[in-house]
């Protein structure tokens, strides 16, 4: 027979379960419940001595959710991308535009 060895095939030196006795002791676990709008809840565990967040994100849908059922975490409003053009037409009047534009075409027609 080739290749037949006392090795067990698919395993490394110093493999097998691993457990609590080579890992160590778990920290003490608290479960904590967070409510979204969308009436979802999740439960994620800390440790005992962690300080615990008011706000987590719905695993489920996205939306923020917090600790008070009745009265959940409503989702902040987006402000849309604002393109570079959009800020400078904030900044400044069709007529500063032209002016400033007018300006820096006579400088390079002057060159």
């Amino acid at each position: 027979m080739a290749g037949s060895g006392s090795a067990i095939r698919g395993s490394r030196v110093g493999a097998g379960p691993m457990g609590e006795a080579e890992r160590g002791d778990a920290a003490p676990r608290i479960y904590v419940g967070y409510y979204c709008a969308e009436g979802h809840e999740t439960m994620p565990s800390f440790a005992h001595d962690a300080e615990i967040p008011e706000d987590w994100d719905c695993p489920k849908c996205g939306l923020p959710a917090g600790r008070d059922k009745e009265n959940p975490p409503v989702q902040a409003k987006t402000e849309p991308y604002k393109t570079h053009l959009a800020y400078v037409k904030e900044r400044r009047t069709d007529k500063e535009g032209k002016d400033i534009l007018d300006e820096a075409l006579a400088k390079l027609r002057g060159k």
